[in-house]
């Protein structure tokens, strides 16, 4: 039985044509490789006709011996998505989980598309892809063994790689008939049936982490761990001040200290994402080149990034909200007028600071210039393509003279998304002439990293006599020039409460920044999730509604479009009864009725947030102590992702993990500037320039709540990422729980900063 969802529920469109190339392999297997022609990318470029060959997108091989070997196309960070896809076409292959075996794929875009990891976008990309490709390839296997034994194809059936003919009692298995499946004339893959999913047997299982064995035993499987024959090692020193020039150093001590075989100055360019000026220093062994390295004396030119600092940004936004807003990106209704006559006015200024990505496994990459011209590179990047495309800009070469080996990661959260390690160490092994392994410091990680940025909201809000929201304004002062944004530092004019209140304005101030930004795991959405649904527990305490109903309340009052909206955009909005439905569910799972009745000194507090088509729900209960130690008692998630979790392990790991992430982010981490450069430089404590302490502390398994429940609302949708949307939600109900432990409202992070510690 085949089976449909909603099409076009999240914005996927699989219109593409699709197509299957076999091969035979030697001793009697088979190999398949499906096609893709981008005509969607084309149509977007104006293209008259699709390009001349297709592209690869996935391999299975099956071998005589009836195992199974299946290509993982996207980068793996920690997110499972080597585990995930190859379970995809598993499923429609209808193979036994026990004979296959899961290999890496290198970049090649001759062959996959979107090899990306990022935006939680690998699950919609993939659902239905993925599929076709296992289930063209069953059909191949079943015309085979139906060309064997003479009979209809209608008649046979496959489980877990075996194919039976129940009449005549003949079986065989995948591996015995490759070979004639080889010979089968492939099936459209936009025409393959699909397995109705009451008959998955793979897909909503429970499955291991492929390489799981590997990473606990301390296999060298990441990033760090390659080496290559004459490898060297280099350290390269960046200017505190972002993007500062060398104006000199002292080269001739440094190239004198033991072990170092090269030490030079490096000019960069003028662009933040790509080769930044500094000192490459390279050697045969890590330590030398680390103590050489202390040798080392800079003087940096002069950079305007230099006058900036954290003390400026928030004095700077102090003066946008006393003025008048650089623009306004919505106004519905009458903001004024509806303000004037609310019963009750609630006003509240909200701010978070810059956060560092804080990946355990730090920036990394090696580089080999072979003899022919070309770069080869062994990277953990979650952007392999603009990887490439910034190797062969740096190296003046073109793209497909860059080879790229794709290494496990360990641990992305968006940082990896950009790629300056791999211009610096194509530029450095170039220079130096030997194949070099580039690793930096947990201080280099810390101080140059593509930050998420910091953010200042004034927000004021009214409630009519019935405890209705009719009234919101927010002042957004963030980063950027004239109208554009710096990186992960912008706002949509559809962010909620932006459709459920009928006199809305949204403001936006913007102030320079020479610091670099981008995007780290739920860009934006974790940020603002704090500010927007911590004011609007505000507004429902004002307007005497339990937070919960409150917001239900408000979600029922949808206030329709001016105009009709197109496929497209009705794809990227927040549907309000999926939100309603994971606030129903949270209230129920959490025992939300309890809230009342809680031991002094313990609350409970809830948020929901819709990001990267996800949609979670989260309840907190949190106790203070009378010291001010915030101990986390439990945490209740509902997500709404769609029809089906593929991994529940995979699923559940992901939202206990952002759950930890954002808790993390709330206790105690924060990035501050002075005089334009960091102030923190590692996990442990550390002196900033004034002589005050500054470190960016990670959560500690004691600081970690006994326990995260995960709960799945499934909907008829196609299924969603899950990394992302678990995130936003957390930090919101945390403050939302300690108002009703202790009566304070927390408007400011980390917790530091309002006297509030943890244990």
């Amino acid at each position: 039985m085949t089976t449909s969802l909603k099409p076009d529920a999240n914005g996927v469109n699989t219109s593409r044509r699709d197509f299957l190339k076999v091969t035979a392999l030697a001793g009697g297997g088979i190999m398949l490789a499906s096609y893709a022609e981008p005509l969607e990318a084309l149509t977007r470029l104006g293209a008259a006709t699709p390009a001349a060959e297709p592209t690869l997108s996935a391999f299975i091989r099956i071998t005589a011996g009836n195992i199974v070997t299946i290509t993982a196309k996207n980068p793996e960070i920690g997110q499972g998505i080597k585990t995930m896809l190859p379970m995809l076409i598993a499923e429609e292959l209808d193979v036994d989980w026990a004979n296959v075996r899961i290999e890496q794929a290198d970049f090649d875009p001759t062959k996959y598309p979107a090899q990306v990891a990022g935006g939680s976008t690998a699950t919609p990309t993939n659902w239905i892809p993925q599929r076709r490709v296992g289930a063209a390839g069953r059909a191949m296997i079943l015309a085979a063994a139906a060309k064997e034994w003479n009979v209809p194809a209608s008649e046979l059936t496959t489980a877990k790689g075996v194919v039976s003919h129940t009449s005549s009692g003949k079986t065989a298995t995948y591996g015995a008939l490759a070979a004639t499946a080889a010979t089968m004339t492939p099936p459209a893959l936009d025409a393959v049936p699909l397995k109705d999913p009451k008959n998955f047997t793979i897909i909503g299982t429970r499955k291991k982490t492929v390489g799981i064995k590997d990473i606990t035993t301390g296999k060298p499987i990441f990033g760090l761990d390659v080496t290559v024959p004459n490898m060297h090692y280099a350290t390269f020193v960046k200017a505190p001040v972002y993007a500062a020039k060398v104006a000199s150093a002292n080269l001739d001590v440094v190239k004198a200290q033991p072990g170092v075989t090269h030490a030079f100055v490096v000019n960069g360019t003028d662009n933040l994402a790509g080769l930044k000026a500094g000192v490459a220093i390279v050697g045969k062994n890590w330590w030398l080149v680390q103590e050489a390295r202390k040798k080392l004396v800079v003087q940096w030119a002069e950079h305007p990034t230099s006058q900036q600092s954290s003390t400026a940004f928030a004095a700077k936004a102090k003066e946008f909200f006393a003025a008048a807003p650089h623009r306004t990106i919505r106004n519905d209704g009458d903001f004024d007028t509806a303000i004037k006559s609310a019963a009750k006015v609630v006003e509240a200024e909200y701010s978070y600071p810059f956060i560092n990505h804080a990946t355990l496994e730090p920036q990394n990459c090696t580089a080999r210039i072979n003899a022919d011209g070309t770069c080869e590179m062994w990277t953990t990047s979650q952007t392999p393509q603009g990887g490439r495309a910034l190797v062969a800009q740096t190296l003046g070469v073109k793209e497909d003279q860059v080879v790229m080996h794709m290494m496990r990661a360990g641990g992305g959260f968006g940082r990896r998304l950009y790629n300056e390690p791999l211009a610096e160490v194509a530029h450095i092994a170039r220079e130096a002439k030997v194949p070099v392994k580039l690793i930096w410091t947990r201080e280099d990680d810390m101080q140059h990293d593509q930050f998420r940025p910091g953010g200042f909201h004034k927000f004021t809000g009214g409630v009519d006599a019935n405890g209705k929201l009719v009234a919101f304004r927010n002042h957004f002062a963030t980063f950027g020039q004239g109208e554009r944004f710096a990186s992960s530092a912008d706002i949509g004019p559809g962010e909620y409460p932006a459709r459920f209140v009928p006199n809305l304005k949204m403001d936006v101030s913007v102030m320079p920044l020479g610091v670099p930004t981008g995007a780290l795991r739920a860009p934006r959405s974790n940020a603002l999730s704090f500010a927007f649904q911590g004011f609007i527990d505000e507004c429902a305490e004002a307007a005497g509604k339990d937070p919960i109903q409150f917001r239900i309340d408000m979600l029922k009052a949808e206030i329709p479009p001016s105009q009709p909206l197109t496929p497209q955009q009705q794809a990227g909005q927040m549907d309000a009864k999926r939100v309603i439905g994971i606030l129903e569910m949270v209230r129920d799972v959490s025992g939300w009725s309890k809230r009342s009745s809680l031991p002094k000194g313990t609350g409970m507090g809830v948020a929901f947030y819709f990001s990267h088509r996800g949609y979670f729900a989260e309840v907190v209960q949190a106790t203070v102590s009378k010291a001010g130690v915030v101990k986390v008692d439990k945490v209740w998630a509902v997500g709404d992702v769609g029809s089906e979790i593929i991994n529940p392990n995979h699923a559940e790991q992901q939202v206990q993990g952002a759950v930890l992430d954002a808790m993390g982010q709330a206790y105690g981490q924060e990035i501050t500037f002075t005089a334009g450069k960091a102030d923190q430089s590692n996990f442990s404590p550390a002196t900033t320039a004034s002589g005050s302490a500054a470190n960016f502390p990670l959560l500690r398994i004691r600081q970690a709540p006994p326990a995260v429940e995960v709960h799945w609302k499934k909907t008829e949708f196609s299924p969603t990422g899950i990394g992302e949307p678990a995130m936003p939600p957390l930090i919101p109900a945390l403050m939302g729980a300690i108002h009703q432990a202790t009566g304070k409202r927390v408007r400011q992070l980390p917790l530091s900063k309002v006297d509030l510690k943890w244990s």
